[in-house]
């Protein structure tokens, strides 16, 4: 089983739990700064990572560590579940896969734009609303800058990519030519 199909299967069950209490944000936060603790101390990453470590040992720092956060149960109950199956090091994963499965839950969907240029907010703001009403949902929206992309734009919804660059539109043209 791939690490993205394991951690989507923890996030889910987290989204469950987080959904029912209405944790969600909190939850959201709190994995994010375990997150960064973890995976910005090398040794403490190590540490849950090495096998060579007992299982009990690593029970008693990640104790130590919750009792130092004082994390709201329900995080450090997480927190626990991943350690007794081996999975506290894959919380960067889990984490990316519980962000996305609460928005879904949400009815909220992620878009990207990559353009050449910065965008004006009137151009951001016809963007998001035409993302938003081809897709039936709440469109968040991040924007990036590639002076590789020559003019246009391309945008991420989701798993699909629509590519007005023009760069790629040249490309298509050539091929046109091409096959005429």
């Amino acid at each position: 089983m791939g690490v993205e199909t394991i951690a989507r299967r923890y996030a889910s069950a987290l989204a469950d739990v987080v959904m029912q209490t209405g944790e969600a944000f909190p939850v959201q936060n709190e994995l994010k700064q375990w997150e960064t603790l973890l995976f910005s101390n090398r040794e403490l990453f190590n540490a849950f990572n090495n096998p060579a470590i007992a299982h009990n040992s690593k029970e008693r720092l990640l104790e130590d560590l919750i009792s130092r956060s004082n994390p709201s149960g329900t995080t450090a109950n997480f927190l626990r579940v991943l350690l007794r199956n081996s999975r506290l090091t894959g919380l960067q994963e889990i984490n990316d896969r519980f962000e996305e499965v609460i928005d879904e839950r949400r009815g909220v969907t992620s878009a990207s734009v990559t353009s050449s240029r910065e965008l004006t907010e009137s151009e951001k703001a016809e963007l998001k609303a035409n993302l938003q009403k081809m897709s039936g949902k709440e469109v968040n929206l991040q924007f990036y800058i590639d002076e590789n992309v020559i003019g246009g734009a391309v945008t991420r919804l989701g798993s699909t990519v629509y590519d007005g660059s023009v760069k790629t539109q040249l490309e298509l043209l050539k091929q046109q030519m091409i096959d005429s």
